[in-house]
């Protein structure tokens, strides 16, 4: 049990074994709201973590590319009536064709220059989402039309929560599966060193391209669940904060830990909603739970604990 509990795969079965039992213990609807948002986040933090926490890559504008799949849903099903699983795949292939176009450039500066330059990608989207009155409705927002697929609506708590919980219980399994590969192991070869990778073979921007691709559209993929869950959507969803935000969750569950990226996403999505018994005082709690966080577990949640519990073993 213990060396099920400690494997890639373990963790993948404990994932879907609380994804399966855990909304019969939910009381009532806001429970299955939070957890929907909960899952949602964790599936961009997923993306995000494969290319921050394994790559070493930072990004400060990865809800850009949210905002693109949740405002390509929205503007392609409502406006012009795309049937929703198409105008998905196109919000999809925007933000892939974004970040394969910008990826190069950006993804050859290093430190906080990477830092700065994907803060003004970011900066860039949410700014032409504000603008674009007649397309996005600007800060006012637009609605967006019930998420469609193979004729049947998705409605109702029961039923988004198991789509939003299959699509992350999917996207685990392929995060964990591309970490263990080759790939994942390359990645890591240029988180650690990148001269030293180059050295042994390594193409390492074709390989930082590849994974700032796929985190954009997994943030993409989320976006277009997100919009069609929520039926409104403002830009507020692709702002700096909503960027900051999913880098916190990333660093505080754990970098290159994929199950950590899922406890940061819980708790920093479902801590809030629970803190509001401190009524003024939520974000002062909220902010000293993640400092008292960091400073005893500074490797982040997850990596923190299994650490302690393998020292415990032995």
């Amino acid at each position: 049990m213990r060396r099920l509990l400690g494997s890639q795969h373990g963790g993948l079965a404990v994932l879907v074994l609380v994804v399966v039992l855990m909304p019969f213990a939910f009381p009532n609807n806001f429970y299955f709201d939070v957890a929907i948002n909960v899952g949602i986040a964790a599936i961009v933090c997923i993306g995000l973590n494969l290319l921050i926490g394994y790559a070493g890559q930072i990004s400060l504008g990865h809800a850009g590319f949210f905002g693109i799949g949740a405002y390509a849903s929205a503007i392609l099903t409502t406006t012009h009536g795309w049937p929703p699983l198409l105008a998905l795949l196109a919000g999809i292939a925007i933000s892939g064709s974004l970040a394969f176009v910008v990826a190069r450039p950006i993804l050859a500066l290093k430190g906080h220059y990477l830092a700065m330059a994907t803060l003004g990608l970011g900066i860039i989207i949410s700014i032409v989402l504000s603008q674009e009155v007649e397309l996005t409705g600007g800060p006012d927002g637009m609605p967006v039309d019930p998420l469609t697929l193979f004729g049947f609506e998705i409605s109702g708590p029961w039923t988004w929560y198991w789509l939003v919980g299959g699509t992350l219980i999917l996207v685990t399994w392929l995060a964990l599966n591309l970490v263990d590969s080759p790939i994942g192991r390359a990645l890591q070869a240029v988180h650690g060193s990148e001269i030293a990778a180059r050295v042994c073979g390594v193409d390492t921007t074709a390989y930082k391209v590849l994974v700032f691709v796929l985190s954009a559209v997994i943030a993409s993929l989320a976006g277009s669940l997100f919009a069609h869950f929520s039926g409104w959507l403002t830009p507020d969803e692709a702002d700096f904060l909503r960027s900051i935000q999913f880098v916190t969750m990333v660093v505080l569950g754990g970098m290159a830990s994929t199950f950590g990226a899922i406890v940061g996403a819980a708790l920093l999505t479902a801590l809030p909603q629970f803190l509001t018994v401190f009524q003024n005082y939520e974000h002062v709690m909220l902010g000293l739970v993640m400092v008292l966080t960091m400073i005893f577990m500074p490797r982040g949640l997850v990596p923190t604990l299994a650490l302690r519990l393998r020292g415990e073993r032995r």
